[in-house]
């Protein structure tokens, strides 16, 4: 049987083209004892594909080289097994490939069947484990502070900014629409959400923190870095989970001046979630919590069929998707 897959056909210089991918028919593969074949059902877009396009190997993950099938997350349901732990007809979650089927591997975790995959890619994997890491283990938050996140709208972002409110911040997010700060504030519960495309960025910032910054929350670059930067308050935090603003160009911005690191006794950590799955276990229980008392929402953005995520992995990068990402199979 043949299936469709999206391979790498070259890097990208900049902006992401539809021609840097090829789509491909390839042959399911005949299964060895331990294997399992996985039908891909829903499949995760993320920035971070972005940075796996890139040469470089330093990297937390190695690039997609060309030729090869596109990385992803993704849920889907096995389809064939020669492994007792992945029968047929179980729910699985992991890394998959931008294909309509994969060969599973020992990593994939099997899932309630009853969990929609729209839930578990919004909430439960990637996305929330990410935002409750950066949030609770990296920003250590305290009731009464203030937390600024970038990229507010955004599937981590979203997250991030109500566990920040559960756990009794106050919470400021950027956003890159109106429509996106109404949806915020007025369903998500942030205090403040700020359009940063608006000419007065500086101001409402202030506006909206007046006893300063406690703890921001990056996910994007751009102007609100520098502002945020500036506004920290003494022993402030500074969460570095994404730079999406700027993963398109040949070189980077140069960054705030490290002054105020050193006279306000900043902290500032980047990470990336494969380096903390040692926190999964308590995160996936902590954001089951939030659901289940009604502190967590989440909408979706979802695409048709595995050709669409060509073009559609640029609306993570326009500011075009509203909510989470997924192509459905």
């Amino acid at each position: 049987m043949n299936y469709k897959a999206i391979q790498l056909a070259k890097r990208p210089s900049g902006e992401i083209t539809p021609d840097i991918f090829e789509i491909v028919e390839l042959e399911t593969p005949a299964l060895e004892d331990g294997q399992f074949l996985v039908k891909q059902t829903y499949m995760s877009l993320d920035p971070a594909m972005r940075t796996w396009l890139n040469p470089r190997e330093d990297s937390y993950l190695p690039p997609v080289q060309i030729g090869e099938v596109m990385r992803s997350y993704g849920v889907g349901e096995v389809v064939d097994s020669c492994n007792a732990n992945y029968p047929v007809g179980a729910q699985v979650i992991g890394v998959t490939g931008w294909a309509e089927y994969v060969l599973g591997n020992e990593e994939m975790q099997v899932v309630d069947a009853s969990i929609d995959p729209e839930t578990l890619l919004s909430v439960f994997y990637v996305t929330g484990l990410t935002a409750y890491v950066g949030v609770i283990s990296i920003g250590q938050p305290k009731a009464g502070e203030t937390i600024v996140i970038s990229g507010a709208a955004g599937s981590v972002g979203s997250l991030a900014g109500q566990i920040a409110k559960a756990e009794g911040l106050r919470v400021v997010g950027t956003a890159g629409s109106d429509e996106k700060c109404r949806w915020l504030e007025e369903e998500l519960g942030f205090d403040k959400a700020i359009n940063y495309k608006t000419h007065d960025l500086a101001e409402q910032l202030d506006d909206a923190c007046p006893n300063g910054i406690d703890l921001f929350f990056e996910n994007t670059g751009g102007p609100i870095q520098q502002l945020a930067y500036s506004r920290m308050n003494r022993f402030g935090r500074i969460v570095v989970c994404g730079m999406i603003a700027e993963y398109n160009f040949e070189q980077p911005v140069p960054g705030p001046n490290w002054m105020d690191i050193n006279l306000k006794g900043l902290r500032i950590e980047g990470f990336v979630l494969p380096d903390h799955m040692d926190k999964a276990q308590e995160a996936s229980e902590a954001l089951a919590n939030y659901v289940q008392s009604g502190q967590i929402r989440f909408r979706t953005h979802v695409l048709e069929g595995l050709p669409s995520a060509i073009d559609g992995i640029n609306l993570l990068f326009n500011g075009g998707n509203q909510g989470k990402l997924i192509v459905e199979l």
